[in-house]
C-alpha cells in the first residue's frame, strides 16, 4: 500500500496514512482530518490545491477539468494538484506520496 503524508503548514501536525490503491486524496483527507482545506470538491474553486513534495508519479494524470483550474492559478500540474481530483494509481506497492496544502500568502 502507498503511504500518503500530509505535511502541515505552520505549527500544525503532519499526518501519515497507508492508502488503498486508487484512493482519492479528498477521501483520505476526510478520513484523517488532514490539514487540507476544501470548498466545492468538484474542480471549480481551487481551494484544495496541494503541493506535491514527493511521489507525484503515484497519481493518475489530471483530468481536463482539473487542468483548467490549475492553469487559472498558473500552477504546473507536475508540482501542484487539486486534492478533490487527485487519485492514486493502482499497483504502486509500498511507495510514498508527500503533499502539503498550498499556501498562496
Amino acid at each position: 500500500m502507498p503511504v500518503v503524508r500530509f505535511e502541515a503548514t505552520g505549527a500544525g501536525a503532519s499526518i501519515e496514512i497507508e492508502a488503498p490503491d486508487g484512493a482519492y486524496i479528498v477521501d483520505l483527507c476526510d478520513q484523517t482530518s488532514a490539514p487540507v482545506p476544501f470548498s466545492c470538491r468538484s474542480a471549480s474553486c481551487g481551494t484544495c490545491r496541494i503541493d506535491l513534495l514527493e511521489g507525484a508519479e503515484l497519481l493518475e494524470p489530471p483530468s481536463e477539468a482539473e487542468l483548467d483550474v490549475l492553469f487559472l492559478f498558473g500552477d504546473d500540474p507536475a508540482q501542484r494538484r487539486l486534492a478533490c481530483q487527485a487519485r492514486l494509481r493502482s499497483g504502486q506497492g509500498r511507495t510514498r506520496l508527500r503533499v502539503r496544502a498550498t499556501d498562496d500568502e
